[in-house]
């Protein structure tokens, strides 16, 4: 039967388990556009995806 070498105090078990709360998610506000978006990820706005504040794509539309 397996079984710890040494064992954990509970103090130390609950400070390892305390990182795993759930927290609201951070959220950035672009300096070009003023939308809110995720930090470090693109977004769409106004059929254009934005990433650092550049456009990189242009949606164009299906006609």
């Amino acid at each position: 039967m397996a079984h710890p070498k040494s064992r954990i105090s509970k103090q130390r078990r609950n400070k390892r388990r305390t990182h795993y709360k759930a927290t609201a998610s951070n959220v950035s506000i672009c300096p070009t556009t003023g939308e809110a978006h995720l930090p470090h990820r693109a977004y769409w706005f106004e059929g254009k995806l934005y990433f650092n504040g550049k456009v990189l794509l242009e949606k164009e539309l299906a006609e």
